[in-house]
């Protein structure tokens, strides 16, 4: 076994350890030993911040590797486009998602469950404070994103990035479990929800591994998980699940979800985006502002 190999088992062991023992005692910690709801964001800000704490920890005193393949450089003149990709996508998903929806008779376009999102503003300028707000939070994401997609991905499965991808998506959905079980997410069939859930949290890992691939910097994942959060989720949750349009279940609305995912991560896997030829070609740029 060459040392290379257990220095790799070690830091994943310890992130994996730090990662979800730390997340999964603090949230039933605070559920139902202080009695704190989990929907509460101040109450979900610490959980944000464990992946990106045990990336930090492990990389700076368990392997002493340090920083270098981090992708933690803005990078803003070079990969502006991804950026623009990272924010507008989850609003793209969002509609594609609804038009599915009408398509199969599932949803009556009415927007008028929007104007509730922000009292006082219309729909329209609802999204834009959505857009915006992506934008201030960003940061937060990057707390889940700096251990994911910026750390575990890079350690398992080295040279084969479709199956890391994978890998990592498969654990970062069971990182989320809990919360089906602590009253964050309600689902009519658990099962059934957290299979749905996993193939969601799948697909958006391929989304922003190649958003990470692509751009050399972790901040367009990060920006796109807000969005897949703050807009994509909220957005189809308001049109499909509540108002005059529709009261679909949660789980039905996650599925719609899916084919537009879905449809973007194939052509993503197809044309060999997530290839190692692909990773090791945009890694020099990674280090160029």
């Amino acid at each position: 076994m060459s040392p290379s190999f257990l220095t790799r088992h070690k830091g994943l062991v310890a992130f994996l350890f730090i990662s979800f023992g730390a997340t999964w005692g603090y949230e039933f910690g605070a559920r139902l030993g202080l009695g704190w709801s989990l929907v509460n964001p101040l109450v979900q800000l610490p959980m944000a911040f464990i992946p990106a704490v045990a990336a930090f920890a492990v990389r700076r005193w368990v392997t002493r590797e340090g920083f270098a393949d981090a992708g933690l450089k803005l990078r803003l003149r070079k990969a502006w486009w991804h950026y623009l990709i990272a924010w507008l996508a989850p609003l793209a998903i969002a509609v594609a998602a609804c038009v599915v929806a009408a398509a199969l008779g599932l949803w009556t376009p009415d927007l008028s469950s929007l104007d509730a999102l922000v009292p006082g503003i219309p729909w329209w300028g609802a999204i834009l404070v959505l857009q915006v707000l992506v934008i201030v939070l960003t940061p937060v994401y990057f707390g889940e994103e700096f251990g994911w997609t910026s750390y575990l991905r890079l350690r398992v499965y080295r040279g084969r990035p479709v199956a890391a991808t994978v890998a990592t998506g498969l654990i970062w959905a069971v990182w989320h479990y809990p919360l089906a079980f602590l009253g964050y997410a309600e689902f009519s069939d658990v099962a059934l929800g957290l299979a749905v859930w996993t193939v969601s949290f799948l697909l958006q890992e391929v989304m922003l591994s190649w958003l990470r691939i692509r751009s050399g910097t972790i901040w367009t994942a990060s920006l796109a998980h807000a969005g897949n959060n703050m807009v994509l989720s909220l957005l189809t949750a308001s049109l499909l699940t509540s108002g005059e349009g529709g009261s679909l279940d949660a789980i039905v609305v996650t599925l719609l979800m899916l084919v537009p995912m879905g449809a973007l991560c194939l052509w993503i896997v197809l044309s060999g985006q997530l290839s190692a030829r692909k990773e090791a070609a945009a890694r020099p740029m990674a280090s160029r502002v």
